[in-house]
């Protein structure tokens, strides 16, 4: 954080008075922080507290009244390394959605050139209704940096989801943000993770047992060394917490196939983890499908092969690695895979050995490439994880 320049947006939330916790923070690991305020946000907190802990003044009009000081938000745009909004009121996360500029926060935010991050702070209501999470959706779309709120005790007397994630896990995001030392810094990630389930009616699917675990501590691990991950999730309960993944939630296999062929066209590095169904119905049902007779018959197509598509197109610069979950056969389908589908190596795990694949907290993997098999006893996925990342590390160093 040394040395950053900081924007800090306050809006009017009671949970502004936190922000003198943030800048505190941030100023003591060597940032530099200008405060920009919306005139609602004046409200719950003084410019003078603020400026006596910036040591600058606070920018909250397009002009100062006293001496006609223009505050050029262009300027402050190109001057900052990161802005914050911190707290960010739903009315404020509805304008950044929809381009309302109407004060200076707004027009500082689409000035912006630097990585924005967004810290909710509202009642559970406000924040659970949809148009608020539509917003907030809108803004990850623009790759903005969601720092999802807190469960407690509300201003509102209610308890439940809303309040402002606290001031050093704040600050403690922007520093691992910042953090440029890890031997994937500068480099661009895809992973895809978790199942796809393919509809056959309105309320039935087909799909497996796939928990996403595995693939999101890949993606954690990417994060913590540097990289920047674009994370493609299936349908899975799982949260991510660093800040440099910016996750896409999809479905079925087709919408995994479109955002990955997407992605991977400016990424490094392509690890894909998703259990992609294999196939999908031909139909889907509008209506519930009734049970009226004794048998049904689902007539099935294949779905895209993603592995198959990406190693098409992948070149040169480009690493691609992927994942085997095999029941017999294990290391000769592996390295047909790998073979078949242009990979650079290949992640096989195996359902016949206990603790490994769906489900578990653990797996136990072997690492195969076109002239070798590395194989490494049953761990915590956490710990696969950062096998799988060393080894991709000495692949881009060659």
């Amino acid at each position: 954080m040394k040395g950053k320049k900081i924007i800090l947006g306050i809006t009017g939330s009671i949970a502004a008075y936190k922000a003198c916790y943030i800048i505190r923070g941030l100023i003591k690991q060597g940032a530099e922080v200008q405060v920009v305020i919306t005139p609602a946000g004046k409200e719950f907190i003084t410019p003078i507290t603020l400026s006596a802990l910036t040591s600058k003044p606070v920018i909250s009009e397009f002009f100062a009244q006293r001496d006609g000081t223009w505050n050029s938000h262009v300027d402050l745009g190109l001057w900052a390394d990161a802005m914050l909004i911190a707290p960010a009121t739903a009315s404020t996360i509805g304008k950044m959605a929809n381009g309302i500029a109407d004060n200076m926060l707004i027009t500082t935010y689409l000035s912006a050139k630097a990585p924005v991050f967004v810290a909710p702070a509202m009642d559970l209501d406000m924040y659970a209704h949809p148009s608020t999470q539509k917003n907030l959706e809108t803004l990850r779309s623009y790759g903005n940096h969601i720092i999802e709120p807190g469960t407690g005790f509300l201003a509102s007397h209610l308890e439940g989801k809303g309040r402002m994630e606290e001031p050093e896990n704040i600050i403690r995001i922007l520093d691992e943000f910042f953090s440029s030392t890890g031997e994937l810094a500068g480099k661009k990630v895809l992973i895809t993770a978790g199942p796809t389930y393919e509809k056959i009616d309105p309320v039935r699917f087909i799909g497996n047992y796939s928990s996403g675990k595995m693939g999101f501590a890949l993606a954690e691990e990417c994060a913590s060394r540097g990289a920047e991950v674009t994370l493609i999730a299936g349908p899975v309960q799982l949260k991510t917490r660093h800040s440099r993944i910016r996750r896409i939630d999809v479905e079925g296999a087709e919408e995994m196939a479109s955002e990955a062929l997407a992605c991977f066209r400016q990424a490094d590095v392509g690890i894909l983890c998703a259990a992609v169904a294999d196939f999908t119905p031909e139909t889907t049902a509008i209506h519930k499908i009734k049970r009226e007779k004794d048998d049904l018959v689902l007539r099935l197509k294949p779905t895209v092969d993603i592995a198959a598509t990406l190693g098409k197109i992948k070149s040169d610069s480009q690493l691609l690695v992927g994942f085997a979950l095999e029941t017999d056969d294990e290391h000769q389908n592996a390295q047909s895979k790998l073979q078949r589908k242009n990979l650079d190596f290949i992640v096989l795990n195996s359902l016949n050995d206990a603790g490994a694949g769906f489900r578990c907290d653990t797996n136990k993997v072997s690492i195969i490439d076109r002239g070798a098999c590395t194989d490494y006893p049953l761990k915590p996925k956490t710990e696969v994880a950062r096998d799988i990342i060393d080894r991709l590390v000495k692949e881009l160093a060659r």
